[in-house]
């Protein structure tokens, strides 16, 4: 019997995150097509597992505690696992990754396809990609991060901040392979992270998996079609 309900619609993107840190942490979910994921959405407030809007949405079975907003979950499953640091300020900084994480899938699809990418937006945006990028690869470095070793945020193994960082790069990287070249580049202690963690059996399993399910699809509809044009996946 799986641990944990999955609630996301059959493709990478934001679930992803919560896909990985489960995998990390050895638990079992079930997941459920997007029509079971619809209707969960549009349900009735009042008989929704938790009061939410879009997914993801995680159940555990034991209890039946239900949450959503990805980094919330995030957090969550840190502090339930073992895998956020043991200080106030560590905890904090893990919160901020995963924050910004979800900002940069939100601006890679342009808050969520409000508008679609246009060859010029694209040019716009690259010096904004980077600069995203520089970020994390300067938040790994003032915690001892190297290309070769070490971890987000300091300490002796990989945390909630280490696997979501790891899951926005790699899953973005190997579909639209511009963005890889841009991340070596530009943070080249940050993809030495990413692809350490990526390579460890959990997480290679999961993007197996992943790829099984759902192809090279990343976040679906007409705002992927517009960023294939531009990015070159």
């Amino acid at each position: 019997m799986s641990d944990y309900e999955l609630y996301y619609w059959q493709l990478p993107f934001r679930g992803q995150f919560i896909r990985a840190i489960l995998a990390w942490a050895g638990q079992r979910w079930e997941e459920f097509d997007d029509d079971v994921v619809g209707r969960a959405m549009d349900d009735d407030v009042a008989r929704q597992a938790i009061p939410f809007k879009g997914p993801p949405m995680l159940v555990e079975r034991r209890s039946g505690f239900a949450l959503a907003q990805m980094p919330a979950i995030a957090w969550w499953l840190g502090q339930r696992h073992g895998l956020l640091p043991a200080g106030a300020e560590g905890q904090a900084l893990t919160i901020k990754v995963v924050n910004d994480c979800n900002d940069v899938i939100d601006e890679l699809t342009i808050a969520g396809g409000q508008l679609m990418w246009t060859a010029a937006r694209w040019r716009e945006f690259i010096p904004r990609l980077q600069r995203w990028m520089a970020i994390f690869e300067d938040t790994g470095r003032r915690h001892g991060l190297r290309a070769d070793a070490g971890f987000l945020l300091g300490g002796e193994q990989a945390g909630v901040a280490d696997i979501v960082t790891s899951t926005l790069w790699t899953t973005a990287s190997e579909r639209f392979p511009v963005m890889a070249r841009m991340l070596d580049a530009q943070a080249p202690a940050v993809a030495g992270l990413s692809r350490r963690l990526a390579a460890t059996e959990a997480l290679a399993n999961l993007a197996k998996v992943s790829r099984e399910q759902f192809g090279d699809t990343y976040c679906g509809g007409q705002i992927e079609q517009s960023l294939r044009r531009v990015a070159g996946g």
